[in-house]
């Protein structure tokens, strides 16, 4: 999702719009946090630009039916364009006049609870603990001037995608922030834009079995729409474990008028999954790495385990089960997780990657570069799985794999942190596009250093082990032009003239070690 850029950079997006307010209103709002801790102030900034933000909606709406003569109070209007409602007390403009009031925080609190009460798709989301005595007044009160300034519910701002873009930078911005705890729930934007453009989601049901804030929803809806498509011909699923992230999700696909589905419970997606009889078209996720308490021993018989028993120590294998379990006959999924998991033999997880690729769901493999996450430092990949490798719209790729290495590719937009570039992710879904024989992409052709597509027996003289430079081999030397009645030449003097140094070198120990009284040897 979204790069934490250095403030006051300009980027030009393909609206044309002028980006750089993102990093202006992130920076002063979180200097304005003081001692509180990032993923506590989150949660205050990103309530209030949500307020902020279905209040300006509403209110562009209620202006449009005051100059129409309608009753701008008639909640009807607003419903029939999915307009949330938003009852006096909790619009924008109240709360901005009583910003520097000690009561504000209360003010809040109340506002959240009427729009609930006014709107039951976001009962029990928004959060309603801005009284709460250690959230500093003051702070609040200039947290609320800031984003005063910005204009989210127009016309102008909503095809800008300003509240999106806003949102996005804050989410991104907090997961630097937070470090591993804001890694758990956020996906880097480039990571999570190499799946949608792999998987290219245009028509179908799209699922998520560990969602976080909902990234992977966001890039299919854009990419359905930069491609000319509709978002009515998409159905999204989503279910996560924590509460917390559940409602920034939630709040998330609001903002943006999204229609999804996503629940919540605290069991999670292996003990209770929320979506039993789903089938989905596409499947994207990025689930924790190398989760050992995801409670295994209690499933040993479970009915997704069809390649194998994942062992009660790591989740990795289980989660590639249970996307495949939900995944419908034609179906394929992006999957994240750590580079073990393409070649770990512990517990069992050899065998059931063995069975997977003898079964031909394995479609991909990509080696993806460090330093992408916020949460980790821990090297991951990507899986891409297909349920159906006949053809079924691309040519049959029956008993091959494909495999990429794009370890060296992205680059460091902070010390600490790298991205692919949209010159990156075109040349790795480009690649995957062309094997998948898509004609628009052109033919698909290996290259040494960076992609082979690998038949069956190949990967089983490599015991089963799914890591790109296995297979890519290294890069081709670049092309020598040089004559050879000129290379050669050279090539013998530097030989005679290494020689000779060497000679000398010898000399010189044979003589140290005669006056040392040494051996010679």
């Amino acid at each position: 999702m979204a790069r934490a850029a250095k403030a006051g950079t300009v980027k030009k997006t393909g609206n044309g719009a002028n980006l750089g307010f993102e990093a202006q209103l992130f920076l002063a709002a979180d200097k304005m946090r003081g001692s509180m801790d990032a993923s506590e102030y989150k949660h205050v900034a990103l309530g209030l630009i949500f307020l902020k933000y279905i209040s300006d909606s509403f209110e562009a709406k209620h202006t449009a039916l005051a100059k129409e003569g309608e009753d701008p109070e008639d909640r009807d209007y607003y419903t029939a364009e999915n307009v949330f409602w938003v009852p006096k007390e909790a619009r924008w403009s109240f709360l901005q006049g009583n910003a520097k009031q000690p009561t504000i925080g209360k003010l809040i609190d109340e506002a959240m609870m009427a729009i609930e009460g006014a709107n039951a798709s976001l009962k029990g989301v928004l959060p309603k603990d801005y009284a709460r005595p250690a959230l500093n007044k003051q702070m609040l009160g200039e947290l609320i001037d800031l984003i005063s300034s910005i204009g989210m519910g127009g016309d102008a701002a909503k095809s800008k995608d300003v509240l999106g873009r806003v949102y996005e930078y804050f989410l991104g911005g907090f997961a630097g922030a937070e470090g591993k705890r804001g890694g758990e729930f956020y996906t880097p934007r480039s990571v999570v834009q190499t799946l949608v453009a792999m998987l290219e989601p245009f028509k179908g049901r799209i699922f998520d079995p560990c969602c976080g804030s909902g990234g992977m929803f966001v890039q299919s809806e854009k990419f359905v729409l930069a491609h000319g498509g509709r978002v009515g011909d998409i159905a999204i699923y989503g279910q996560e474990m924590n509460n917390t992230t559940w409602r920034l999700a939630k709040m998330n696909m609001a903002v943006r008028g999204i229609d999804v589905d996503i629940r919540w419970n605290n069991e999670g997606s292996f003990h209770r999954d929320e979506f039993r009889g789903l089938k989905a078209d596409y499947i994207m996720a990025n689930p924790p790495f190398n989760i050992s308490d995801w409670g295994g021993e209690r499933l040993r018989e479970d009915v997704r385990w069809k390649h194998g028993v994942p062992p009660a120590g790591n989740a990795n294998y289980a989660w590639l089960q249970h996307i495949i379990h939900h995944l419908s006959p034609s179906g394929s999924a992006g999957v994240v997780l750590a580079n073990g998991s393409m070649s770990s033999n512990q517990s069992g997880e050899g065998e059931i990657r063995k069975n997977l690729i003898e079964a031909d769901l394995v479609d991909c493999m990509v080696a993806l570069p460090g330093q992408l996450f916020y949460s980790t430092q821990i090297p991951a990949c990507l899986w891409f799985m297909a349920r159906k490798k006949g053809p079924n719209g691309f040519r049959g790729r029956e008993g091959e794999i494909l495999f990429i290495d794009a370890r060296k590719m992205g680059v460091l937009v902070d010390r600490t942190r790298r991205e692919l570039t949209d010159d990156d992710i075109k040349k790795i879904a480009d690649t995957y596009h062309a094997w998948r024989g898509e004609k628009e992409a052109g033919a698909y052709e290996d290259i040494a250093g960076f992609c082979k597509a690998a038949k069956l027996e190949e990967i089983r003289g490599h015991n089963y082990v799914l890591t790109p430079g296995r297979y890519v081999g290294s890069e081709a030397a670049e092309e020598d032009d040089e004559p050879f009645e000129i290379k050669f030449p050279r090539l013998v003097a530097e030989l005679e003239s290494q020689f000779a140094e060497s000679e000398k070198l010898t000399a010189r120990i044979r003589s140290n070690l005669k006056m040392l009284g040494g051996v010679e040897k």
